[in-house]
């Protein structure tokens, strides 16, 4: 089969590789219908995430049908469609027990394994483990296009921005970063209520974008973002900053426009220090929050787009066929010049 091996920083090929086989029997082996590139590929590339290492298959987000299964398999089938999501569970750890699946003890202690610890899903075909308390069973009426976003941005920006950020009725939340992570922010701040959702970035089309996802308000990063929150917060700040980029600036940005009392939830990949500036936020009563996904809500999430409510296939701007991942790659790695925001690649 072909797929795309990581070959170090800055390198990577479209090969011919061997074809994945059942090796546990909890596993199943799936042909990819339809995969992605996210952001934390490009961290990988950059060589910001050193547990990758060289001949690894990239890509954590599919959706894809089952053509073999484990002997230990029962509730799924060869021709199942199904959603493979970023986070594998083994449902039996303390972990999985708390609803926490991000750092399953079965799987080394971090659940993101697909394109990190194990070969990915930017492949013809995929080993999944622990297949039956992992995936999702997709209902008929939800396109691949839009159940390939459950796989990992919407629940993250969802989870990690908007219940970590405990964001309330009423509040006023600023998504720092509105590229794809950021605006599945902004596109599920209003489930938990969020009055006034504020998007910051200094690329006018991706703004323009936040618009469409449910921002009321943008600015410019590039311009006094200090002085505009505070004349539309009356000086108090926002009751939610989520960092949505993983650069020192950012999260420094959501330290100074958080009111006090206010959650900074960080959402980015970082690969550098970011400065944590205690003397000033020490007296502030500020909570900071980090977070892997869980993927614990796509149940939830996958039945309001299945219902219509959460408009997932806004997120796909370009699509390629899967052989044509090395364009698809430059596009996305070059999102402004192209105006995207997620590919979906296709079998």
């Amino acid at each position: 089969m072909k797929a795309l091996v990581y070959h170090g920083p800055g390198q990577k090929s479209w090969d011919e590789v061997p074809d994945p086989t059942v090796s546990e029997p909890t596993d199943v082996i799936v042909q990819i219908d339809t995969t992605t590139i996210c952001g934390t590929d490009l961290h990988i590339l950059k060589g910001d995430v050193p547990a990758v290492t060289p001949g690894r298959l990239l890509g954590h987000e599919a959706v894809a049908t089952v053509v073999a299964t484990g002997s230990a398999v029962n509730s799924l089938a060869e021709g199942d469609r199904i959603l493979v999501p970023a986070i594998t569970s083994c449902g039996r750890c303390a972990n999985c027990k708390r609803a926490m699946p991000s750092h399953c003890l079965t799987v080394g202690g971090v659940g993101w394994i697909f394109g990190h610890l194990i070969d990915g899903t930017q492949a013809e075909y995929t080993r999944v483990p622990y297949a039956e308390t992992s995936v999702h069973r997709l209902p008929s009426g939800v396109t691949d296009v839009q159940a390939l976003f459950l796989a990992d941005i919407l629940p993250t920006g969802y989870e990690v921005g908007i219940r970590n950020g405990q964001v309330k009725p009423g509040d006023t939340v600023a998504v720092v970063g509105a590229g794809p992570v950021g605006l599945a922010a902004i596109m599920t701040a209003g489930l938990h209520g969020a009055s006034r959702v504020v998007a910051i970035d200094k690329v006018a089309s991706r703004l323009e974008h936040a618009k469409q996802f449910g921002a009321g308000y943008t600015i410019n990063a590039d311009d006094d973002v200090d002085a505009a929150l505070a004349e539309l917060t009356d000086g108090q700040g926002v009751d939610v900053a989520i960092e949505a980029v993983g650069v020192p600036e950012t999260f420094e940005t959501c330290a100074r426009i958080v009111r006090p009392g206010g959650v900074i939830a960080n959402i980015g990949v970082h690969g550098a220090p970011a400065t944590l500036h205690l003397e000033e936020l020490w007296i502030k009563n500020i909570t900071i929050t980090t977070g892997l996904v869980d993927t614990v809500t796509v149940p939830m999430l996958l039945s309001l787009v299945r219902d219509g409510r959460l408009p997932a296939e806004m997120f796909g701007t370009h699509e390629f066929a899967l052989g044509a991942i090395l364009d698809a790659y430059d596009v996305f790695a070059n999102a402004g010049e192209h105006n995207a925001l997620k590919v979906v690649l296709k079998r």
